[in-house]
């Protein structure tokens, strides 16, 4: 975490209203990597659910035709959405899709602050979901453990890492992983400058069928909000034998966590993740190294 060290000049970028991500990358390599994108969006925590409420008709479409892709799939037992943000989307659209609350459903972001702020945003809706945060990279949970994933323009800032998402994602999906990002494909000369220009990701549906995997969907989606940025639909279909016992897992090592005053622990490795105010904190930076916690804590 070598950038909180400029989190003093980083909140000044921010508070004068300029462009974060635009300095962080200037501060390494002009990548976008996980750093500097968990620092952008714990900044900009909050923001979020106020443009939803300013937008609530784009969100309502945008909802429908989800659910209208999410219908042709059924059936599946849970799902989850990967950068959940502040579930400006995924508490309208489960409250559409699974208003009798059968499904298991989950989210994460890399930001704290953004999932704290989702869950009390689902309890705004009176939805019931299981949010934690966690790395995209490295998802604290098994194989084959979630029926479908889906990405609403969270993938969007790791350009470059395409297929190292993807195979993350594949990993943990059982059925079918469902794409909503940038479509560079589909764009204009300007659209597909402004996503080379941010590092946005390019190419899924073709880094997908270069890994191997079989997608069944790739086209333009009808419904997006910028017109500088268009979304792209890509569905990935994995065949899976039975969908595996879903638990939190440690990211690094894998193995189970199980949670003990609250907090959650790797017996395997030692490893010791807090829950900060009914947020699991699932990554590898905010894990402690705690191999006799059991001891004191039976």
């Amino acid at each position: 975490m070598t950038k909180l060290k400029l989190i003093q000049k980083i909140k000044d970028v921010y508070q004068k209203g300029e462009n974060m991500m635009e300095f962080l990358r200037s501060t390494s390599d002009g990548k976008n990597d996980i750093e500097s994108i968990m620092i952008s969006y714990d900044f900009q925590a909050g923001s979020y659910i106020e443009i939803a409420a300013k937008n609530e008709d784009y969100i309502n479409r945008y909802t429908n035709a989800i659910i209208a892709e999410l219908k042709n799939l059924a059936p599946f037992k849970s799902i989850m959405e990967v950068g959940v943000g502040e579930a400006t989307l995924m508490s309208p659209l489960m409250k559409k899709l699974d208003p009798n609350n059968d499904l298991t459903k989950l989210g994460f972001d890399i930001s704290w602050s953004r999932v704290r702020y989702g869950l009390q945003h689902a309890a705004a809706h009176q939805q019931q979901l299981n949010l934690f945060v966690g790395n995209l990279f490295e998802i604290p949970l098994p194989d084959n453990s979630v029926d479908v994933l889906y990405t609403s323009h969270s993938l969007e800032p790791n350009g470059g890492a395409e297929k190292a998402a993807l195979a993350e994602l594949y990993r943990v999906a059982s059925k079918y992983i469902v794409l909503l990002e940038p479509d560079y494909e589909g764009g204009n000369a300007e659209v597909k400058h402004r996503i080379e220009k941010h590092g946005y990701v390019k190419h899924l549906a073709q880094h997908a069928t270069e890994l191997g995997y079989n997608v069944i969907t790739n086209r333009p989606f009808e419904v997006f909000i910028n017109p500088l940025n268009p979304t792209r639909l890509t569905i990935i279909k994995k065949d899976t034998a039975a969908t595996a016992p879903m638990h939190y897992c440690c990211p690094v090592t894998k193995t189970p966590l199980e949670q003990i005053n609250n907090n959650w622990y790797s017996k395997e490795s030692g490893l010791l993740y807090p829950n900060i105010d009914g947020v699991p904190c699932l990554i590898e930076q905010q894990a402690l190294l705690a191999t006799h916690y059991q001891v004191f804590n039976k």
